[in-house]
């Protein structure tokens, strides 16, 4: 199964979420984009409020070779995303590994996927413990 890796840090929002990308731009990861996901709820639906959710979407480009190398289809899943969210007051910072859920999918199988899982594991470990 896999695991969502999950902190709560102590700093405000916005610090949290100039933290995560600082950190992942400092261990060789594009950042491609930073989304208010909470702002387009509110938009959308009207709402007037609505905890504060933001994703980052970041790519490495030798580990999504080493995945599109193995399967095209893995890139479905792609781009690595973290999220910083607001919950019971609480400033939460999480991600999951896309190259672990292409294997638990069944897109690609578990043998083929370890040697990209293993070296996606150690790049994410680096962020991780910076975070």
């Amino acid at each position: 199964m896999v695991e969502i890796l999950r902190k709560e840090v102590s700093m405000n929002f916005d610090e949290a979420v100039k933290l995560v990308e600082k950190v992942l731009k400092a261990e060789g990861f594009s950042v491609l984009l930073i989304k208010n996901i909470d702002e387009v709820i509110k938009s959308k639906l009207g709402l007037n409020y609505y905890p504060r959710y933001t994703t980052i979407l970041a790519c490495s480009a030798d580990l999504a070779k080493m995945a599109l190398d193995i399967s095209k289809d893995v890139g479905t899943l792609f781009p690595c995303s973290f999220v910083v969210y607001e919950e019971d007051g609480k400033i939460i910072i999480a991600h999951i590994s896309i190259m672990k859920a292409s294997v638990e999918l069944n897109i690609v199988s578990s043998e083929v996927m370890a040697p990209v899982i293993k070296k996606t594991s150690e790049y994410i470990q680096a962020v991780w413990k910076k975070i």
